[in-house]
């Protein structure tokens, strides 16, 4: 009993939080991963210890290696998203030119100004 008790209170917290943190991911392989986990955790308290904490230890294993995977598209697409879009020729002499307008402009405000 106390084993179980033991089992319970070190592998279910790790399931819930494996489970918790890939709930957002629409992933069907972050998904079964997770429901790895859930029946792992089911075993246990039907007697099943030693084959449940196996199957929660795995499914965590395969839910964290996942849902990594899955993050690190999400990161890779929201960096090509943030990435500026590149300038023609064009672009960059009009924006060169209107910096040298607007110095020009400091230059002469600041020299009749005092």
């Amino acid at each position: 009993m106390k084993q179980l008790t033991l089992v319970l209170v070190l592998v279910f917290p790790l399931s819930l939080l494996a489970s918790g943190s890939v709930l957002a991911a629409d992933d069907s392989k972050v998904k079964a991963a997770t429901g790895q986990v859930e029946s792992g955790a089911k075993k246990i308290p039907d007697g099943k210890i030693g084959a449940g904490v196996e199957e929660t230890a795995k499914g965590i294993g395969n839910t964290v290696s996942e849902g990594a995977k899955y993050s690190g598209e999400k990161v890779k697409e929201a960096a090509r998203t943030a990435e500026p879009p590149a300038k023609t020729a064009w672009g960059h002499a009009r924006d060169g030119a209107a910096a040298f307008g607007h110095s020009v402009t400091g230059f002469f405000t600041n020299l009749f100004s005092n």
